[in-house]
């Protein structure tokens, strides 16, 4: 197997947990999964089922992980990776008292320092702010920009340089139909023509539709993960959507079984 052909990202046995003591929190229980490189995979999931959690596992910056998680054939959190890898953060990331030129100035000399890497620095800023759209913005200072604007340039920041992996967690959150629809275009457009590879996090099921592939969570756990095609076709529904529930309303079935089942084997022992 060629190094191209090896998953992205590869988690066996990927489990976080919160607390201490007697009865430390599962944030994430034991999960394993590939993402395939050079294509969009979408973590769907309801807000707090740990997506964010298995993100910050990703980049390297979350505590408290066990298990198996490789990163671009390094270990997750490898110095190597830092500038292989683009992070944007539900929150937006940026400077207030900044242009947005000066945002991607200031981040590009960190990714890209010394003086003859200058030419270098100038178009990659002039190639991110145009990627997201804010050409006409970029003396407007980031504190006045909008909510989806200021988003924009956090995606921008996370754009310099080219990264083989971008880790988007709900980068349209809040947005504009139109720009959802723009974004999203971009996104397929850096995962065809640049090779890099997406993990787009979101609690909105539609977007789902717009992914190559899914990892689907709830509680911490996976419920499913594949194409969309595959999952509409497992669960027999029309869309991801539907599809999600269904899985849904298994796995609050198998528990509810499972209760009763030791339920009754207690009952039992008692008499």
């Amino acid at each position: 197997m060629t190094n191209n052909q090896v998953a992205a990202v590869q988690a066996r046995g990927l489990t976080v947990r919160r607390g201490t003591g007697r009865s430390p929190r599962t944030v994430l229980d034991d999960l394993a999964f590939d993402v395939p490189r050079g294509r969009i995979t979408g973590l769907l999931g309801p807000s707090g089922c740990g997506k964010s959690t298995l993100m910050r596992a990703v980049v390297g910056t979350q505590a408290h992980v066990t298990g198996t998680l490789d990163v671009l054939g390094r270990p997750a959190g490898h110095p190597e990776l830092r500038s292989r890898i683009g992070y944007v953060t539900q929150a937006p990331s940026v400077y207030d008292d900044l242009t947005v030129r000066q945002n991607l100035d200031y981040f590009a000399s960190v990714l890209d320092p010394g003086r003859a890497a200058a030419d270098r620095r100038h178009e990659a800023v002039t190639r991110a702010i145009a990627d997201v759209d804010l050409t006409t913005h970029t003396t407007a200072l980031a504190g006045n920009l909008s909510g989806g604007q200021r988003s924009r340039v956090s995606l921008a920041v996370a754009l310099l340089g080219s990264p083989e992996l971008l880790v988007l967690d709900e980068p349209t959150v809040g947005l504009d139909p139109v720009l959802r629809r723009d974004l999203w275009s971009l996104f397929h457009d850096i995962a065809a023509t640049r090779g890099a590879t997406l993990l787009v996090s979101s609690h909105v099921m539609d977007e789902a539709e717009r992914c190559h592939d899914l990892l689907l969570m709830r509680e911490g756990r996976l419920l499913a993960q594949g194409t969309p095609d595959a999952l509409r076709t497992r669960t027999h529904a029309d869309t991801v959507e539907e599809g999600f529930l269904r899985l849904v309303d298994e796995a609050n079935a198998q528990a509810a079984a499972v209760t009763r089942t030791g339920a009754e084997t207690a009952h039992g022992s008692t008499r």
